[in-house]
């Protein structure tokens, strides 16, 4: 039986490291060895008894400085494979795991492709005692040959864990659990003997959606202002001062701001900026009060602040309108 074939995209990241000796867990990156997805796949050559991969060169880069040009770069490359090498089955992308989960998201929203496609990381380079990268790549791999993945949207698997691009978020600085679904839990496993899932996402997700990147040489200006104890509204109106287009509110659960930010986030609708309320909770919905919808302000339903950012930037992409605006957060 043909295997599946599989394409590779390295970025960089921990899962592309290596640091000065196997009990090297966290300062790696200070020396800068960092893999292209060729040696990646030379340093764990277990993933061709899963696929025929297809190693794609892409610059080696930190998550923490990922951007639009990038995010823009990688869709293009997704778009490109299907047709370069033919018969391809899945698209796995090695990443840093800083901002792992806002590139899938940005994918999950912008790819135009029906092919699965897998962001992967991990928690300890591949030069560590107990390394998690090559057991996460190989089941990256299978997830993304797997014919039950199509139509799930961008995935993302560390730790056997098979998670949504929507839902997933980082919550641990060192643990290898540490990609969690808060509310929801995983779509399902890449165990030994299989790759099973148990439930599909619900919003919707790549190919299907609205938004065209394609001639786009910037995403609108969305920054997030974090609540807490005494916040004066100082960083809204910075934010605002700098031309943002929209602010995301990482505000007290479920929902609130200090009365502060609550002025300057009204200051700031009063100034045509589009504000969305989300928390700083971790997991659950905002909703609409009577507060928020008096000063203007919409929901970002139980997205995180960094994916109600994405959304939002996009968003205004298409549209100003608040209705809009609100309808894209009810159905992504």
């Amino acid at each position: 039986m043909a295997k599946p074939k599989v394409a590779f995209i390295g970025t960089g990241g921990t899962i592309a490291s290596l640091g000065r000796g196997p009990l090297d867990l966290q300062d790696y990156g200070a020396i800068g060895n960092v893999m292209h997805a060729e040696e990646i796949v030379a340093k764990w050559p277990v993933v061709h008894q899963v696929a025929d991969v297809v190693c794609v060169k892409y610059r080696n880069i930190p998550s923490t400085a990922i951007d639009f040009t990038d995010w823009k770069a990688l869709v293009a490359l997704c778009h490109r494979l299907p047709n370069e090498h033919p018969g391809l089955d899945g698209i796995v992308i090695g990443h840093g795991t800083a901002t792992l989960e806002e590139t899938a998201y940005f994918l999950n929203l912008t790819l135009k492709t029906s092919i699965p496609v897998v962001l992967v990381g991990a928690q300890r380079p591949s030069s560590a005692l107990s390394s998690d990268a090559g057991m996460n790549l190989v089941n990256a791999i299978r997830v993304a040959a797997s014919p039950e993945a199509r139509g799930m949207g961008v995935l993302v698997l560390l730790n056997d864990e098979i998670h949504a691009a929507r839902e997933v978020t980082k919550t641990s600085t060192l643990r290898l659990q540490t990609f969690r679904t808060p509310d929801f839990g995983v779509l399902g496993h890449a165990d030994g003997d299989a790759v099973v899932f148990y439930r599909q996402p619900l919003r919707r997700r790549a190919p299907d959606t609205e938004f065209d990147i394609s001639a786009l040489e910037a995403l609108p200006r969305v920054d997030i202002s974090y609540s807490y104890a005494g916040a004066d509204g100082t960083a809204i109106r910075a934010f605002a001062a700098a031309g943002a287009r929209g602010i995301v509110s990482a505000g007290f659960a479920p929902g609130f701001s200090s009365p502060g930010e609550s002025e300057a986030l009204k200051d700031a609708v009063a100034q045509g900026i589009v504000v969305v309320q989300s928390t700083r909770a971790g997991s659950g919905r905002t909703f609409q009060s009577t507060r928020l919808k008096a000063n203007g302000l919409l929901i970002a339903d139980n997205l995180n602040p960094q994916k109600a950012r994405i959304l939002l930037a996009l968003a205004l992409t298409v549209t100003r309108d608040p209705d809009e605006i609100m309808r894209i957060f009810r159905i992504y």
